[in-house]
């Protein structure tokens, strides 16, 4: 058993300024459309710095870029379960450089052997799972300036629906770095790419092995993304998305959302959170589906249901 380090770091408490409609972070930015039922999550990349080694990195400690954005992500999305139940759906953005956030990548994966870079990449695969696990839709909208590359890639996996602008005279690209593979499991025990092409797995391998960034069309055809409008379409498409979304049943949505993000095998975590939270505890025994105004109770009738739509 390999000795346990004889110090630590100390990590300081987030620095949040809030408004009525805004929560910034250093990294991480919420602002609220509460009368639409959505919040844009907007996600910094690292800034450009030299690769670190084992050292560097815990001298700067809890100001290290994985470690603060994604203390800050977890923050937020644990925020948005507890105190916003009516929003319903979260739109995800990225603003940075990819190749910073590649670069990050490839730090973390040359120290992965020090036990707290070990413990950052846990810290980041256990947000993603908890970001899994939200019972809240995910939108991923990939626009020029966005850095969803590497670690943040998994962001537009885990997303329901990931929207990339398709614009010959604006270049939107994606990538996947070496820690995509394996250093982010979800609750199922595959990576979201596996999980994403279930019945075709030679398609995560080709994306695994691909060089390069991909721009929209190349992310399209390797079905990294769900949709790619081009730039006369972009704004409508994703009002729309906004607007469809958030007028469906919320405890619906929570069963069905749950069912696509956890194919695949099962676990006990997969059995509890994608199948009896969602379905048993949150849908035929909720006043959506059974009280007066209930989709169930009004099914058949001339009468129309009408949603609660808190989420869990």
């Amino acid at each position: 058993m390999p000795a346990l380090p004889q110090s630590g770091i100390k990590l300081s408490p987030l620095h949040v300024e809030s408004t009525d409609d805004t929560r910034d972070y250093k990294y991480v930015s919420l602002k609220f459309h509460r009368d639409k039922r959505y919040v844009d999550l907007t996600m910094r990349g690292p800034e450009c710095w030299p690769q670190k080694n084992a050292d560097e990195i815990q001298r700067m400690g809890d100001e290290y870029w994985p470690l603060r954005a994604y203390r800050e992500l977890d923050d937020a999305l644990l925020y948005l379960r507890v105190n916003e139940p009516e929003i319903g759906l979260v739109c995800v953005r990225t603003q940075g450089d990819i190749q910073n956030v590649l670069d990050r990548d490839a730090e973390l994966a040359a120290n992965r052997d020090n036990w707290l870079v070990r413990e950052i990449i846990l810290l980041m695969a256990r947000t993603l799972r908890r970001l899994d696990l939200t019972a809240k839709s995910f939108f991923a909208i990939m626009e020029p300036g966005s850095c969803f590359a590497g670690n943040l890639f998994e962001l537009v996996l885990a997303s329901d629906r990931g929207y990339m602008l398709n614009n010959p005279d604006e270049r939107v690209e994606v990538a996947l770095s070496e820690l995509n593979p394996g250093a982010f499991p979800m609750s199922n025990g595959l990576t979201r790419l596996e999980s994403r092409f279930l019945a075709e797995p030679k398609k995560a391998y080709e994306a695994f092995a691909h060089e390069g960034s991909f721009d929209t069309e190349a992310a399209e055809a390797a079905g990294l993304v769900t949709f790619a409008p081009d730039d006369l379409d972009w704004d409508d498409e994703i009002r729309l998305a906004i607007e469809e979304r958030t007028s469906l049943s919320p405890d619906a949505l929570t069963g069905m959302e749950a069912s696509l993000r956890f194919a695949g095998p099962e676990t006990m975590d997969t059995k509890i959170y994608g199948r009896l939270t969602a379905w048993q505890n949150w849908i035929f025994q909720r006043p959506n589906a059974v009280g007066p105004n209930g989709a169930l109770t009004n099914y058949g009738k001339p009468t129309q249901a009408k949603f609660d739509y808190k989420r869990t």
